[in-house]
């Protein structure tokens, strides 16, 4: 049966669009193998010296861990407390909930620099910049919004009965928010996790003005590479960050698939 024009209309445009999304970042794979000593693409043959560099670069290393380290930590705050903020909204009246969940959405549409230009007026007052804690709790405050989405999605579908039925048959409160709530929205906490951890790892506007020289982060360091000398070390680190990516994707599509896929009885 023959294509309408329509379907081959929306199909080629829906490539289009994905080749424009995927293919500038493709690029920066073979530009990680060049040979020379700046950014471009391989002249005489293809080199893993960049790879090799940040791999041996105490620098760079040290950058990377700080990133991770940070995201953890992040994550695991910016859950616990995006999650118990959800569970005291879920247990209000709804146009109270509905109001709280929309204050705690408004930071993600102020501009970053309008949020970095905050943190850092506060942050000198608190004597927090350049250090470790300070980054960690703007990151915890950047992060909390994205987390009460992902658990608020989850706790709609959570039957407010069922922690009333254990209320009733005797369970505390704590009790019943750790085994009847919390288990039942935990995808939705390690979603949020997920994406903490992300906006985390991936924040540079508020780096750059909550750091000095004290704290060095991953992005931070790309963005000094950029400004200062154009290193195609950061190709080499772009294409690690990229490979990441792809087998985490992977791995998750293919969780999902064989969660789906049914089981021959």
């Amino acid at each position: 049966m023959p294509r309408s024009p329509l379907r081959i209309f929306f199909a080629t445009g829906s490539w289009a669009i994905l080749a424009f999304l995927v293919l500038p970042i493709l690029v920066v794979i073979p530009v990680s193998l060049t040979d020379t000593a700046f950014i471009g693409l391989p002249k005489e043959h293809l080199s893993l010296q960049h790879f090799d560099t940040f791999l041996h670069s105490p620098e760079w290393l040290q950058a990377t861990w700080t990133s991770i380290w940070i995201g953890i930590i992040v994550a695991a705050a910016s859950t616990a407390l995006g999650t118990a903020f959800c569970i005291g909204c879920w247990f209000l009246s709804d146009r109270a909930a509905t109001i709280a969940r929309w204050v705690m959405i408004v930071p993600i549409l102020v501009p970053p620099v309008v949020q970095s230009l905050g943190f850092y007026k506060f942050w000198v007052t608190l004597g927090l910049i350049d250090t470790h804690f300070g980054v960690i709790l703007a990151h915890t405050l950047l992060a909390l919004p994205y987390v009460t989405i992902s658990v608020f999605a989850a706790l709609t579908n959570l039957d407010r009965r069922i922690p009333q039925a254990a209320r009733n048959l005797g369970a505390p409160l704590i009790l019943a928010i750790r085994t009847v709530i919390l288990p039942s929205i935990r995808p939705g906490m390690i979603t949020g996790a997920i994406f903490a951890f992300i906006v985390s790892f991936d924040e540079i506007v508020g780096v750059l003005f909550l750091t000095v020289r004290r704290v060095e982060t991953l992005p931070k360091m790309i963005w000094e590479g950029i400004q200062e000398s154009v290193d195609p070390v950061i190709a080499a680190v772009a294409t690690i960050l990229v490979i990441l990516t792809l087998l985490v994707t992977a791995a998750a599509v293919a969780r999902s698939y064989a969660a789906t896929k049914p089981h021959p009885s």
